[in-house]
């Protein structure tokens, strides 16, 4: 096979994955990532069509799958299950017992497509990785993979939330905005809170309780960028 044969067929899968991992894609963002011109993107995508693929189109917009069109399970490179074994071990030693558990079940989805020659050396690679033990003392959660269904939903999150102190508890409706991470204080949501009426910072350890309510609220149009420079003001200048 020719160079210039396998160099299309690598590029014509990268699109069907870029198609299968993204809602909509355009033409301009394939020939950037890609490296050709927009016109072989073209050819590409009609490559796919008469090999079957049901690809719609949408003008001004880009290309999608057909709604409920799947395929089988994208192999991985030795590289790609490697990169996923090292952080599986990091996310292991995560506070938060969902998270773990939601990983642990899509690893063991990745570890089922892999090859047998690759499985060998991931399993060897697992067993020779280690992570510190020594972890800052917060306290553990179980509520982030439910805190990002709710953000991704745009629904009202009715939680209990302890004061730093330990002294108060109180009950909140807040709306989930975006997740942070501290080596300090492992996980925390920014979300408006309807309670205080502005943004606050919850400490995932310190919710009590949560419950995704069946109410919606309106995209948030604060950005998430806007918020860090303006916490970051905040503290410089208190």
């Amino acid at each position: 096979m020719k160079n210039s044969d396998t160099t299309r067929i690598a590029r014509i899968t990268g699109i069907l994955t870029q198609l299968q991992t993204k809602r909509i894609v355009t033409s301009t963002f394939l020939a950037e990532k890609f490296g050709v011109s927009v016109r072989t993107i073209y050819r590409d995508v009609k490559t796919l069509e008469m090999a079957g693929i049901p690809i719609v189109t949408e003008d001004g917009k880009g290309y999608s799958l057909l709604e409920g069109f799947s395929m089988p399970p994208v192999m991985f490179t030795e590289n790609e299950a490697n990169a996923l074994i090292t952080i599986e071990q990091l996310v292991l030693k995560n506070r938060d017992s969902s998270l773990v558990q939601a990983y642990v079940g899509a690893m063991s989805k990745v570890k089922a497509v892999l090859a047998f020659s690759t499985k060998e050396k991931v399993d060897l690679l697992s067993n020779r990785i280690v992570v510190s033990p020594v972890m800052p003392e917060t306290n553990p959660s179980n509520s982030l993979t439910l805190i990002q269904h709710a953000l991704t939903e745009f629904k009202v999150l009715k939680i209990t939330y302890r004061s730093e102190s330990k002294a108060e508890e109180t009950e909140r409706r807040i709306e989930p905005f975006a997740l942070y991470f501290t080596l300090e204080e492992s996980w925390a949501l920014i979300a408006f809170c309807r309670l205080r009426k502005d943004y606050r910072m919850f400490r995932l350890d310190r919710i009590l309780t949560s419950v995704v309510m069946d109410s919606h609220f309106t995209p948030h149009q604060m950005t998430l960028q806007k918020y860090l420079d303006d916490k970051q003001k905040k503290f410089r200048h208190p």
